[in-house]
């Protein structure tokens, strides 16, 4: 075997469900069993990386990284990367199923999805979708300097969606619940109740007046404001982006950039959807506070990027036998200490900016867009006049600094993060913000 510096491999093997009706009926059913290893090998300043999948040879893996790794330190030879040492992880506190979902049928599965759908089938709905996803792995870790660690998790979630149409309007409502739990989720969420709601928020979005645009105070919703969390200051302290200067946030450790009301934490621990024991090179998972008080005090890193900048690996995460890069796993704002009705009273007029439907960031720039699933006006304190096609953008750091109150209800939303083409299951969330000055964009 070439001479390398250091390698590791991640092995996977387990199963995912995944089932799609459309209108009631199934579009899709997919059970998809997976073996598969991820093989790293770094020489000098070079990354060899090599992925197989089905019976694979471990040691030949091993081999044809190391080798990819060599030939590339001998062709273009590159600064010297260090790897941050580690201890062993220690997989305690692992989340425990009550359910298992490979018990239940695929048969009853859906049944039970076809019947939550029917829930969102209401007057004036056009059209209604639902989804099921389950997944149970086994992760197996070890590198070259001796560190080792599995565990097994399983992950189950739905989605129901609803799309209400009048004059060659469209509106649509959704809601989804993704965890790291089993069957039980729906013992948890009552998923027929969701699928109304679903319903019912398109069905008023119809009636709703599009939104006017302008610079505003707004109150922000613990959803809204999750997605600000995760997206314009979570990926902008991913410490991978800080080295390409691709991060608003670079040399600002330290340094006041947000309210003294805000702290933003991201914490793998939790037992929400985002939850990792150890990450997948092996790192302990642990709270970390990005944002403490105002102060920038920590980015989320890598053993590579902990052993450049100084810091504690355990925010490297891959999507199946991908090449692991620095994520974000539970992503939230911390609780403050003011009601919703007093951050009504003290804006006075302004906005009420509610969910969340994407939107796009640029950590380098610091500028981001987001769009709001619907609003409400606030006249003389009070929620008035729905409205809909309603946006929030500007710029990362004033909004961080317009923070005037934070709200003591935090709740944490589910879904997938985007990032280097790899997907991987993600929670963000806050409590209601109160931001003295915004830009709401509208008709």
């Amino acid at each position: 075997m070439q001479s390398v510096d250091f390698f590791d491999t991640r092995i996977i093997e387990g199963t995912t469900t995944s089932i799609v009706l459309d209108n009631g009926k199934i579009e899709q059913i997919s059970v998809n069993f997976t073996k598969g290893a991820a093989v790293r090998a770094l020489k000098g300043g070079s990354w060899g990386f090599t992925s197989a999948d089905g019976d694979f040879d471990i040691e030949k893996a091993i081999r044809a990284a190391s080798e990819l790794a060599v030939s590339m330190d001998e062709k273009s030879p590159k600064e010297k990367v260090l790897i941050k040492e580690i201890a062993k992880p220690v997989v305690s506190n692992l989340p425990k199923v009550k359910k298992n979902p490979m018990d239940i049928s695929l048969e009853e599965k859906v049944s039970n999805l076809k019947e939550f759908g029917k829930h969102a089938k209401k007057e004036g709905i056009s059209s209604t979708s639902a989804a099921y996803s389950e997944s149970s792995y086994r992760i197996m870790y070890t590198d070259s300097t001796g560190i080792e660690g599995e565990y097994d998790i399983v992950r189950t979630g739905f989605a129901i969606s609803a799309v209400a149409s009048r004059n060659g309007i469209y509106q649509a409502g959704r809601e989804s619940r993704f965890g790291i739990t089993g069957y039980e989720i729906f013992d948890k969420y009552n998923a027929a109740e969701l699928a109304e709601e679903a319903a019912k928020s398109a069905l008023q979005l119809l009636d709703a007046k599009p939104a006017k645009g302008g610079n505003m105070p707004v109150i922000l919703d613990p959803e809204l404001a999750g997605v600000f969390a995760h997206e314009a200051v979570g990926h902008a302290s991913e410490a991978d982006l800080v080295l390409e200067g691709s991060s608003v946030l670079e040399d600002r450790i330290g340094q006041s950039i947000a309210s003294p009301l805000v702290t933003i934490v991201d914490d793998p621990t939790m037992h929400e959807y985002g939850y990792f024991p150890f990450d997948d090179e092996g790192a302990q998972s642990e709270k970390t506070t990005i944002i403490e008080n105002g102060t920038l005090s920590s980015y989320l890193h890598s053993r590579e990027t902990a052993a450049k900048l100084g810091g504690t690996p355990g925010h490297c995460r891959a999507q199946g036998h991908s090449r692991p890069i620095v994520r974000m796993s539970n992503t939230y704002i911390d609780n403050g200490n003011s009601e919703f009705g007093e951050m009504l009273e003290e804006i006075g007029n302004g906005m009420y900016l509610i969910g969340s439907r994407g939107g796009q960031v640029n950590t380098g720039e610091g500028v981001f867009q987001f769009n709001a699933e619907k609003g409400y006006l606030i006249e003389d304190g009070k929620l008035t006049t729905l409205i809909r096609d309603v946006s929030l953008s500007g710029k990362i750091l004033e909004i961080l600094n317009n923070v005037k109150m934070v709200g003591n209800d935090l709740k944490m939303n589910s879904g997938r993060c985007g990032k280097g083409g790899q997907l991987v299951p993600v929670t963000d969330g806050s409590p209601h913000l109160m931001i003295s000055q915004a830009m709401v964009g509208g008709a």
